[in-house]
């Protein structure tokens, strides 16, 4: 399956060559202000993981890791990995970082399951992050403030994109709002999760969406999650519940809201325990990340994925994710783009 918008009259701001020289400045000015803004350092991280350990993200729970038999190992069996939520954990507890500071990689994944269109890819680049914190920074409070940080750096970084290239227009408000998806639901009780993301997304410019994965008060979450890395069903606030969320910034080249991240407060011994009975999985508490949390091994974490690919698409104003990543695509897709003025790399 595929979806694929084409923008009126649309014209690339910039070219394929100077395309791909903005690309390489925004990742590594970008990269670089977030080590900054959240005393993170760099870690090399692994494209595929073991399975059976438990440490590959299951995402929304449904979709396929591609896997394969190792050879030089008794055919024992890989996958691809869809992020790396769980091994960043585990990678903060063999460095034994202190609180307040943490790691960030280039993540590389394949996520075969994807709608492939304007904004999906199977191929996947993120810039994941995870920080330790303390078990009283597990509040909203703290996950407000990293995702003011992060903001920032976003900014920052159009600011600096808007310099060097004039004909780039700034298009971010300059503050992120907050609203919480129950309170989103109430506002507008008969639309879908999209549609109401949407209304937000086009009213506020950039807002974050807190509380994504445990039931509303309509019966349905908003948007799914794994059960096993962000925290969705601690009470935050009377009637509130998740420290989580995504950063939606509203495209207005698109004209629908877009996602550039996913990120939360981690899930503690009493969080996964919950979530595992609710998601009726509660058969991975036989895996090694799980017998980890579960035994106090690991630490309070705080992390989430931003999307590399995605943010230079929104800030270098393109209409195609295929226009700042290399990857495969429907051949009808290939040809509409081509004939549309998108120039797929």
């Amino acid at each position: 399956m595929s979806e694929l918008i084409i923008p009126k009259g649309y014209k690339a701001t910039l070219d394929v060559e100077t395309t791909e020289k903005a690309i390489k400045k925004l990742k590594d000015y970008f990269e670089v202000a977030l080590a900054d803004e959240l005393l993170l350092k760099r870690v090399t991280a692994p494209i595929v993981v073991l399975t059976g350990t438990g440490i590959n993200d299951d995402l929304s729970g449904v979709e396929r890791p591609v896997s394969f038999p190792i050879k030089g190992m008794a055919e024992q069996k890989a996958e691809v990995v869809h992020s790396l939520a769980k091994w960043k954990r585990l990678k903060l507890s063999d460095l034994k970082m202190e609180i307040g500071r943490g790691i960030y990689t280039d993540m590389n994944a394949l996520r075969p399951d994807e709608v492939l269109g304007n904004i999906h890819s199977i191929y996947v680049d993120q810039w994941d992050w995870e920080k330790t914190i303390s078990k009283e920074d597990r509040t909203l409070d703290y996950l407000k403030k990293t995702v003011r940080k992060i903001y920032d750096v976003y900014k920052r970084t159009e600011e600096n994109l808007s310099k060097e290239h004039t004909e780039i227009v700034k298009e971010l408000p300059d503050e992120i709002t907050f609203i919480q998806a129950e309170d989103l639901l109430k506002e507008y009780p008969n639309l879908s999760d999209k549609q109401r993301e949407a209304k937000a997304a086009y009213k506020y410019g950039a807002i974050f969406l807190i509380g994504i994965g445990k039931e509303l008060s309509d019966g349905k979450p908003h948007d799914g999650r794994a059960p096993d890395y962000d925290d969705w069903t601690t009470e935050t606030e009377k009637g509130y519940y998740g420290l989580n969320g995504d950063i939606i910034l509203w495209n207005s080249l698109l004209e629908k809201p877009f996602e550039v991240s996913s990120m939360g407060i981690r899930v503690d011994k009493k969080a996964l325990e919950k979530q595992l009975k609710i998601a009726g999985q509660e058969d991975r508490k036989k895996y090694l990340f799980h017998k980890m949390l579960l035994n106090d091994v690991l630490p309070y974490t705080i992390g989430g994925g931003i999307g590399q690919s995605r943010t230079c698409m929104y800030l270098l104003k393109k209409a195609h994710i295929g226009e700042v990543q290399a990857s495969i695509w429907p051949e009808t897709m290939v040809a509409t783009c081509a004939q549309s003025g998108i120039e797929l790399l």
